[in-house]
C-alpha cells in the first residue's frame, strides 16, 4: 500500500501549460527489465543490485513520465526523502549508486559513467538526469557533471561539500573530520602538502557547467559548522555567477548541517521539474514529434526551419538548437532554414511560408515564434488568431507530415502580467490556436519569469527581450527538454510517419491559411508610381536587410494611384514604412474609399517592414483594389510616400 504521508506541493496561479502533458505519449526506450531484488520503498518498487562492483538501487514510479526522467541520488540513501517521493509521484525514477569513501574522485566518476550508460542505453532513461547531492555527495555530483556537462539537466545540492580542504580537511573555520581525512587524501593520491595545490574540487571546475547552462540549486544552513557556507556554497555560487551560470540559493537561517532538505520540498521539486524533461510545467508536448524523428534517425535527412521575428533571426538560440540537433543525429544530413525577419509578426507569417520556409521543398520540423512581435506590433486578438492559425494550417497543408513547435518568448510586459497571476493576452490567443491543433509549445515567458522570481538568475543575466548568450542558452535548454520528452534517450521510433491532416475546423474561417504573395508587377500603375528594381533609402533611418536592394513600388507624392485585380477573401500589403510615409486611401470594388495612417511608433527611425491588412472578410471571388496616396500624413511623418514590397492575398 502507498504511504499515507503527503508530499503534495503547489505551483503559482499562472502556469497555462501545467498538467497538460499527454502521459500516454510514446517513450522511445528499451524494454529491458530492471534487475535485482525487489522491496517496498514508501509504496514504490525498489530494485537493489550490484553493478560495476558497487551497490545500486532504482525506484520505479507507477507511471513513468514521457522521456523517462530521473533523479540521481548521491550518498545518504533515504535520508530526508521528501523530494525523491514527490518526484516519484510525478513519474520520475530515483537512482542510486554507492561510491562511498571515494569522495568524488576519478574512480567514482568512472563508476558513474558506466552506470549512466547502463541506464540510458539499456533501459531508455532520459539522457539528462537531475543530480542530487547531500553533504559529501556534492563532490561526486559536481565532479561527474564537470566531466559530463552534456549529460546533466540540473543539480540540486544540499549543504554540499565543494572543497575537500574545508571538509573533511578542516583547513578553515569548519570542524572537518579526522577519520575521513586520511581516506580522502588516499582516494585522490594526495598528502598534507600536495592537497594545498589541489584543483580537483567542485569550486575549481565550474566552467564546463556554466558553458553548458546547467542550473544549480543549493539548500544550506547559515550556521553549518561541518561544511561552512562561506567555504563551500558561497565560493561556488560567486564563481558560478562570474562564469555566467545560473544558481538559486535557499539559505536556512540559524540551521546547521542538519536537517537537510526542506520540510515542504515544493521549491526544490519546482526547480527540478522546470529544468528536466517529462514534467516541465512550461512545455506541453500535446502530440508526437515522431515524423521528424523518423526522418532524422531512419532516413538520415532533415530539413528544419525557423520562422519568427528578430529573436529568431539573430544569432543565438536558433544556432544552438541546430548544433543540438547535429549532436543528437551526427549521421543526419540537415538543411537548416533561417526564416526569421526582424519586426515581422504572425500576420505576415502565412503569406511568406511558401517562399521563405518551403523554398527548398518539404520541411520536417518548424519552429514558430511570434509572441513578442504580436504584442509589440499591437496585433488584435483576431489578428493574432488569424495569423497563427494561418501559419499552422498552411504549413500542414504544404506538408501534412510536418512537426511543429511554437514558442512564447519572454519580455518585460509579459513578466509583469505573469507575476500578477495573469495570462498575457498574446499567449492566450496563441494558446487557443495551438491547443486546438495540438501543437507542442514551450512557454519560455512563464519559465523565465518563475526562475527569475525564485532567484535562479536575474533579468540582467538574461539581458533583454533580445537575449544575451546566457538567455539564448536558457531558451535552447528548454527546447532540449521538450525534445528529450518527445524522443527519449534512445532513437528507435516504432511507428510509420503519420499525417496531421485532415485538420479540425478552423477557429476563425477568415484565418490566412491560403495566404500568398502577389508581386508588384501585377499592379497597374497610374501616374506617380514607379517600380524601383532595387530600393535603397536615401535617408539615415535604419533598414531590415531583407528589404533593401529589392523591387518595390514607390510613390512619394499625393494623388498617385494604382490598381490590382485579385481573387480571394482578404487583401493587404507588405510595406516598408519609414519616416516619410503618408496616409493612404483605398477602395475595393469601387465602394466608399477608406483611409489608413500606416505610420508606426518606430517609423521615425526605421523603414520597418509591415503587413497591413486592408480587408479580411470579403466575399470569395474576383475583386479590384485601388490605392491612392493623399496629401495627409501623420504629424510625426515628414512626407507622403508609400512603398509596397508585395501584395498579400488570401
Amino acid at each position: 500500500m502507498r504511504s499515507n504521508k503527503s508530499f503534495a506541493f503547489f505551483f503559482i496561479a499562472y502556469i497555462p501549460l501545467a498538467g497538460l502533458l499527454v502521459l500516454s505519449m510514446p517513450v522511445w526506450s528499451a524494454e529491458t527489465p530492471i534487475p535485482g531484488s525487489v522491496s517496498d520503498w514508501f509504496g514504490y518498487s525498489k530494485y537493489d543490485f550490484p553493478f560495476d562492483d558497487r551497490d545500486c538501487a532504482v525506484v520505479v514510479p507507477e507511471q513513468p513520465a514521457p522521456g523517462k526522467p530521473w533523479i540521481w541520488r548521491a550518498r545518504f540513501w533515504g535520508h530526508e526523502p521528501q523530494t525523491d517521493l514527490a518526484l516519484l509521484e510525478n513519474g520520475y525514477h530515483v537512482v542510486y549508486m554507492d561510491v562511498a569513501n571515494l569522495f568524488g574522485n576519478p574512480e567514482a566518476v568512472a563508476h558513474w559513467n558506466v552506470f549512466y550508460d547502463f541506464l540510458t542505453q539499456k533501459h531508455g532513461f532520459a539522457s539528462r538526469p537531475a543530480l542530487e547531492g547531500f553533504s559529501r555527495g556534492g563532490l561526486i555530483v559536481f565532479n561527474w557533471a564537470a566531466a559530463n556537462p552534456e549529460k546533466v539537466a540540473c543539480i540540486y545540492a544540499d549543504a554540499p561539500v565543494c572543497d575537500i580542504k574545508s571538509w573533511p580537511g578542516g583547513f578553515g573555520e569548519g570542524s572537518g573530520n579526522s577519520d575521513m581525512w586520511p581516506l580522502c587524501l588516499e582516494a585522490y593520491g594526495l598528502d598534507e602538502d600536495t592537497v594545498k595545490e589541489f584543483t580537483g574540487n567542485p569550486i575549481d571546475n565550474l566552467e564546463p557547467l556554466a558553458k553548458a547552462g546547467i542550473p544549480l540549486l543549493h539548500v544550506c544552513g547559515d550556521a553549518d559548522r561541518g561544511v561552512p557556507l562561506s567555504e563551500n556554497t558561497q565560493i561556488l555560487a560567486d564563481r558560478y555567477r562570474e562564469l555566467g551560470g545560473a544558481i538559486q540559493l535557499i539559505i536556512k537561517p540559524g540551521v546547521g548541517h542538519h536537517p537537510h532538505s526542506l520540510e515542504d520540498p515544493a521549491p526544490i521539486v519546482r526547480f527540478i521539474l522546470r529544468n528536466t524533461c517529462g514534467q516541465d510545467p512550461f512545455s506541453d508536448l500535446r502530440s508526437p514529434l515522431n515524423n521528424s524523428l523518423i526522418r532524422f534517425e531512419k532516413q538520415k535527412k532533415g530539413r528544419v526551419a525557423f520562422i519568427g521575428g528578430s529573436i529568431t533571426e539573430m544569432e543565438g538560440w536558433r544556432d544552438m538548437a541546430c548544433d543540438s540537433l547535429r549532436e543528437r543525429f551526427p549521421d543526419t544530413d540537415f538543411d537548416f532554414i533561417n526564416a526569421g525577419i526582424a519586426s515581422t509578426d504572425s500576420t505576415l507569417g502565412p503569406f511568406r511560408l511558401e517562399t521563405d520556409v518551403f523554398r527548398n521543398g518539404p520541411v520536417d520540423l518548424l519552429f514558430i515564434e511570434y509572441a513578442v512581435n504580436d504584442q509589440y506590433n499591437y496585433r488584435t486578438e483576431s489578428e493574432r488568431i488569424r495569423g497563427m492559425e494561418g501559419v499552422i494550417r498552411r504549413a500542414r497543408n504544404l506538408n501534412p507530415e510536418i512537426d511543429l513547435i511554437v514558442q512564447y518568448m519572454v519580455d518585460p510586459p509579459k513578466m509583469e502580467m505573469i507575476n500578477r497571476g495573469e495570462v498575457p493576452p498574446v499567449i492566450a490567443s496563441h494558446e487557443r490556436v495551438t491547443q486546438h491543433y495540438r501543437v507542442p509549445v514551450i512557454d519560455q515567458a512563464g519559465s523565465v519569469t518563475e526562475r527569475i522570481r525564485d532567484g535562479e538568475f536575474t533579468w540582467d543575466d538574461f539581458r533583454d527581450l533580445h537575449p544575451g548568450p546566457f538567455g539564448h542558452r536558457v531558451y535552447t535548454r528548454a527546447i532540449d527538454r521538450l525534445l528529450d520528452t518527445a524522443w527519449g534517450s534512445s532513437h528507435s521510433p516504432k511507428t510509420d510517419m503519420t499525417s496531421h491532416v485532415p485538420l479540425p475546423d478552423p477557429i476563425d474561417p477568415l484565418n490566412h491559411e491560403r495566404g500568398r504573395y502577389v508581386g508588384p508587377t501585377e499592379a497597374v500603375l497610374g501616374e506617380g508610381w514607379e517600380l524601383v528594381q532595387a530600393f535603397n533609402p536615401s535617408d539615415e533611418a535604419g533598414t531590415r536587410k531583407q528589404f533593401t536592394g529589392v523591387p518595390m513600388l514607390v510613390a512619394e507624392k499625393a494623388d498617385a494611384t494604382l490598381k490590382l485585380d485579385f481573387s480571394g477573401t482578404a487583401i493587404g500589403m507588405l510595406m516598408v514604412i519609414g519616416p516619410d510615409v503618408g496616409i493612404l486611401e483605398y477602395t475595393i470594388d469601387g465602394k466608399e474609399p477608406e483611409r489608413i495612417d500606416p505610420f508606426t511608433e518606430w517609423s521615425y527611425r526605421l523603414h520597418i517592414p509591415w503587413a497591413l491588412m486592408l480587408k479580411a472578410d470579403l466575399e470569395p471571388g474576383e475583386h479590384q483594389l485601388e490605392i491612392r496616396t493623399t496629401e495627409a500624413k501623420n504629424e510625426e511623418s515628414i512626407g507622403n510616400a508609400l512603398r509596397i514590397v508585395k501584395f498579400l492575398v488570401n
